[in-house]
């Protein structure tokens, strides 16, 4: 079963949406069941229709869905029982994060390179992988917060998902509020590559594509 059909572009703007609505219930509603559950679903739908866009053998494809189904089930153990802590929800949650952005890479490389144009497609794609970057420091900084043993944040903050989330976007931006700040040395660090990552994708990747939207590539004889 292919989501968003045969065509590219349907699968761009899924994946587009998929993630912006992760981000926004992240941000928006109230940590529980509910919350952990539907993050994880539209994060597994991502991973699949990455794996899609990148024309991955059916195999892979096949365990995009069963990795998604995991993501779910884990989700739903941690927010409903004692089997399962936070600290495993969000690391389930950063695998499934984490394997999207090569397969998107790859997508977007073969979609060029078949068209020989940049197109809206390629657009979405990148500003899709922008938003996964930012999720994906977002849950290794939740992760590290519940099984690092020690608070990630200064001050007492709890590493909630949405303060996990509000961080990690204004430091990918390097908005920098400052009223969220890392406490040890690892989250330190962690923020710089984040912050240097967000600015240089900014400036090459996104303006780059912008900039050539609608250009066909040269023909090289």
């Amino acid at each position: 079963m292919l989501i968003g059909g045969d065509k590219p572009w349907p699968r761009y703007g899924l994946l587009l949406t998929c993630t912006t609505a992760s981000v926004a219930v992240q941000g928006a509603v109230p940590p529980g069941a509910a919350q952990q559950v539907v993050v994880n679903l539209l994060l597994g739908a991502a991973l699949i229709l990455a794996f899609q866009i990148a024309r991955a053998r059916p195999f892979v494809v096949t365990f995009a869905y069963v990795w998604a189904a995991a993501g779910a089930v884990v989700a739903l153990l941690s927010a409903t029982g004692d089997m399962l802590g936070d600290g495993e929800s969000r690391l389930m949650s950063l695998t499934l994060v984490a394997l999207g952005p090569p397969a998107l890479v790859v997508g977007l490389l073969r979609s060029l390179r078949a068209s020989g144009r940049i197109g809206i497609e390629a657009v979405t794609g990148v500003l899709a992988l922008y938003m996964l970057l930012g999720m994906l420091f977002a849950f290794l900084y939740g992760a590290l917060d519940n099984l690092g043993g020690a608070p990630f944040f200064t001050n007492g903050t709890p590493a909630t998902v949405s303060n996990c989330t509000y961080f990690s976007f204004t430091t990918l931006t390097t908005v920098g509020y400052g009223d969220l700040t890392a406490r040890t040395d690892l989250g330190h660090t962690l923020a710089v590559f984040e912050a240097l990552i967000g600015q240089i994708y900014l400036v090459t990747v996104v303006s780059l594509i912008v900039s050539n939207l609608g250009r066909a590539r040269p023909n090289r004889s």
